[in-house]
């Protein structure tokens, strides 16, 4: 059914949003299921500087999917029942945006929030707006309400507040006013003094809105389902004086409550622009006493100050139930919208267990916290990579020799050469063409006892043998007989007579930085009876890091919570962590080598390998 030229807006009515304001939009969808509305008053957004997609939000307690599109001319061929434009767009590009609405026949209502924007592209926009027979709300607006009906934005405020000001249902006052803040003010005046708005609209503050205060006076005019009009006017310019002309000339019949606010500016010995750009009085005429004076005199009810607003509105609304012109309906059961879980957190009203528990950091408050430390603390105190990681896997900030002997392990464990499997693979996977992560995976996927993963078996194996009380002899024996390789013992290429710098190094910080070094000790004495039957039976790397880790675990941590930590397999997070840095390393090099884009010096020590293992 045509909508008569008198209503831009009715329970049926569905917009463009034009940018994503999230927000502003669910407050629309919660007015229109708190109204009774069974279809969104939102059909789609335009978002020009994204891509075609979906936006989740709720209608009620459901989710709902409102389409995006990057085209208004789009949009309107996949809603062709739109006839609303609400304009999100920054005063810069409001009026081109307005003007691309313009264009698409079926876009009758502008609503224009923006503040500011170019005087004389609104006067070019007025302009083409009356020769299309097309309607601007703003600029500079709030927008505006039809009560139950349709929403422009984030007029009304929350949902407690539409509630509280009954707009949720339709009453029998039409409202008209320049300021979108005050128009939220005069909604609630409305409700406690009558049975509520029909309709209100905020024209806008800005010198040449699209619309003035009596286009939309003379459309609730012809509105048979408005009985009383209220509006309220500011200091500056000359509007309220049309609607003087529209009084005497009858017009205007219906009963009209106006107020002009601004008569304290006579206080003022300089002239004061009072918020708005249109509020500022040139001249006498232009004072809000002279145009409440003249109200007056043509007819409206003007009251004495603003104080008795809500009064003089009360009156007039009674008189009309005396009249029988208006009949008061029953009050409808308010339908309560579901509040939002995050607002009912804030709020303190729901309580739900977490999904996950975390002990180690905490991004809550205003600074990521690494444990109790502040991330600033953890730079200030130059705590380095040692010392994060002991806070984020130990739980505790253990001391400077052990933060270093940790970054010495992440160190000597970042490449063992590009014959290993964890390399070949990363190596053969980028190759191959595949992307970082998944040339890492790849790599990463092989650490196993043959492979780094013997770092946490060599700990933990030296740890058990020793807590027995076997002796290096009795412990080489009972893995003998049961036919299983020691952990940590043995190298392909390194032996007795060719030492494994990288054990050289970790065995030496050890003896010197540790505590003490029992399984140190131990381990080496096994070492001399492995060697003795085989010269590259030695302790390797992955054995030494293992080993003296767990003595460095015993020493800061009681033996339990050190067991505890070689059984997670927070030893082996050590290889994982320093190998991954050199894997990196491989796939950055075979993609550099097979773009064959420069030459780099160290191309001179390149060699072509065979797997070790």
């Amino acid at each position: 059914m045509a909508k008569n030229d008198y209503v831009l807006f009715d329970k049926n009515t569905q917009a463009f949003i034009y940018n994503m304001q999230t927000n502003a939009v669910q407050r629309m969808l919660d007015f229109d299921y708190a109204s009774g509305r069974k279809t969104p008053s939102v059909a789609a957004m335009i978002n020009p500087t994204g891509s075609d997609g979906f936006q989740k939000f709720f209608f009620g307690l459901k989710e709902v999917l409102v389409p995006v599109y990057k085209s208004m001319k789009h949009a309107a061929a996949k809603h062709p029942n739109v006839d609303v434009m609400i304009n999100f767009a920054s005063f810069r590009s409001a009026a081109s945006s307005t003007e691309e609405a313009f264009a698409i026949p079926q876009i009758h209502t502008v609503v224009i929030i923006a503040e500011g924007v170019p005087e004389r592209r609104m006067r070019e926009l007025t302009a083409k707006a009356k020769k299309l027979n097309k309607i601007i709300i703003g600029p500079a607006t709030v927008g505006g309400i039809v009560a139950g009906q349709f929403k422009i934005g984030n007029t009304g405020g929350t949902i407690e507040n539409i509630m509280d000001s009954k707009l949720h249902r339709p009453g029998s006052v039409g409202f008209v006013s320049k300021s979108g803040g005050l128009s939220n003010e005069a909604y609630n005046i409305v409700a406690q003094n009558t049975d509520g708005l029909y309709e209100g609209i905020a024209i806008g503050g800005d010198r040449f809105p699209g619309s003035t205060l009596l286009d939309h006076l003379l459309r609730f005019e012809k509105n048979p389902e408005i009985k009383m009009l209220v509006c309220l006017g500011e200091v500056g310019g000359s509007d309220e004086y049309t609607i003087v002309e529209a009084l005497k000339k009858k017009q205007i019949t219906k009963p009209l409550v106006m107020w002009v606010t601004g008569t304290c500016s006579k206080a003022f010995k300089t002239e004061v622009q009072f918020g708005h750009a249109g509020a500022k009085a040139g001249s006498e005429a232009e004072t809000a006493d002279a145009k409440n004076a003249a109200l007056k005199a043509a007819g409206a009810v003007v009251p004495n100050s603003f104080d008795d607003y809500g009064e003089k509105i009360a009156q007039v609304y009674k008189s009309l139930v005396k009249k029988k012109v208006i009949t008061p309906k029953p009050e409808p059961t308010p339908v309560k919208v579901p509040m939002d879980y995050t607002t009912a957190v804030k709020a303190g009203l729901v309580r739900r267990p977490a999904n996950f528990i975390s002990t180690i950091s905490d991004d809550r408050g205003e600074e990521l916290k690494y444990g109790c430390l502040e991330i600033s603390d953890v730079f200030k105190r130059d705590l380095g990579i040692g010392g994060v990681l002991s806070i984020l896997w130990f739980k505790k900030l253990l001391p400077k020799y052990a933060t270093k002997f940790i970054e010495m392990t992440i160190m000597v464990t970042a490449d063992h050469g590009p014959a290993v499997s964890g390399a070949h693979n990363t190596i053969v996977a980028a190759r191959a063409g595949k992307d970082l992560i998944s040339s890492l995976v790849s790599g990463m996927l092989t650490i196993g006892p043959r492979f780094g993963g013997a770092i946490d078996g060599a700990a933990q194996l030296f740890s058990e043998a020793y807590d027995a009380g076997r002796t290096p002899q009795q412990f080489v024996d009972d893995m003998k007989a049961k036919g299983a390789n020691i952990q940590g013992i043995g190298h392909r290429v390194k032996s007795v007579h060719n030492p494994d710098m990288r054990v050289q190094i970790i065995k030496e910080y050890a003896k010197k930085q540790f505590k003490s070094t029992p399984l140190l000790d131990y381990a080496l004495e096994v070492e001399k009876i492995t060697t003795s039957k085989k010269d590259n039976l030695i302790l390797n790397v992955d054995g030494c890091i293992g080993i003296c880790f767990a003595d460095l675990l015993r020493s800061e941590f009681s033996k339990e919570e050190a067991d505890m930590y070689i059984k997670l397999g927070a030893l082996n997070g050590l290889f994982v962590l320093g190998r991954s840095i050199g894997l990196i390393g491989h796939f950055l090099d075979q993609k550099r080598l097979k773009q064959g884009l420069y030459r780099h010096p160290w191309d001179d020590i390149a060699y072509m390998v065979d797997m070790k293992e």
